[in-house]
């Protein structure tokens, strides 16, 4: 079932791994990386989904993010989760929330410690939203690659206008 994405269908890609000498099994850098998000999304506070981000360029992790309230003030884990409780269904009212979105969180990193992430792409957990695919375009991501779809239309077509490419790993 095609997606709609950068240039037509988003990209499925199914994870090849790459054989060295002998039986040593090494994962694709596109694994690799989304392995990396995954990790970090463990760090996640949010009560609802963890997310995991990491922007690479040239095969270097430049920034982690996971979602989670801002440094120093209480966590979901602490306060509860407002949108669990109002019944706010995934992906609207994105304003009822404490957190910052892993995306976000990882453009921040680079704000932050002055590190340029133009040109970088965007390893991560979940697709992002259409807040955070503003943002990515604005920070001039080139490729965004995913372990998990999320269905944002609105997103999508962010990052097809955009002519950001979009790949859907397939394990």
């Amino acid at each position: 079932m095609p997606v709609i994405g950068f240039m037509g269908p988003i990209k499925r890609r199914e994870e090849r791994i790459s054989k060295q000498r002998g039986d040593h099994l090494r994962p694709s850098w596109d694994s690799y990386f989304l392995e990396i998000a995954g990790v970090v999304a463990e760090r996640s506070t949010c009560l609802r989904r963890k997310v995991g981000a990491v922007l690479v360029k040239e095969k270097r992790l430049l920034t982690t993010g996971y979602n989670g309230a801002p440094a120093g003030l209480s966590h979901c884990l602490e306060t509860g989760c407002l949108r669990r409780e109002m019944k706010i269904p995934s992906g609207q009212r994105h304003e009822l929330c404490r957190g910052l979105h892993a995306e976000q969180n990882a453009i921040i990193q680079g704000a932050i410690y002055g590190v340029s992430i133009e040109g970088s792409d965007l390893y991560c957990t979940h697709h992002p939203c259409s807040l955070c695919a503003k943002m990515l375009v604005n920070a001039k991501v080139r490729r965004v690659v995913l372990k998990d779809h999320y269905p944002d239309a609105l997103a999508q077509q962010f990052f097809e206008e955009a002519k950001i490419q979009v790949v859907v790993m397939v394990f």
